[in-house]
């Protein structure tokens, strides 16, 4: 069992979600956040104030799969974020030491689907 953890751009959320549903990927979680890579911001006026703008908004996925799911996912949100530009996101994979499902009391690969 796998968490995976991508940061991508808000306006490509969409497309992702699509990309996910076509390999019959369902249970995700989303949330919306803010931080900065390669990209580092930018600069920006207002009322002739110049303000550094170093946090940019990004959309966290989060996504519970077992093991078998792992590499499709990835393939997934790829295909969905990708654009070739710097500031298209990253990936992350952590392990999953246990899991259960609260209504049932499933535990494992069964909790998560």
């Amino acid at each position: 069992m796998k968490l995976i953890i991508a940061y991508i751009q808000p306006h490509m959320l969409n497309e992702v979600k699509q990309e996910l549903f076509k390999d019959d990927i369902h249970k995700i979680s989303i949330t919306n956040s803010k931080g900065c890579g390669q990209q580092k911001g930018f600069t920006e006026s207002y009322r002739g104030v110049e303000t550094e703008v170093n946090l940019l908004d990004k959309m966290r996925i989060e996504i519970a799969v077992n093991d078998s799911f792992v590499e499709k996912t990835i393939d997934a949100i790829i295909r969905g974020a990708r654009t070739g530009q710097i500031g298209d996101g990253k990936i992350f994979v952590l392990p999953i030491e246990k899991t259960v499902r609260i209504r049932s009391g499933e535990t494992g690969e069964d909790a998560i689907g």
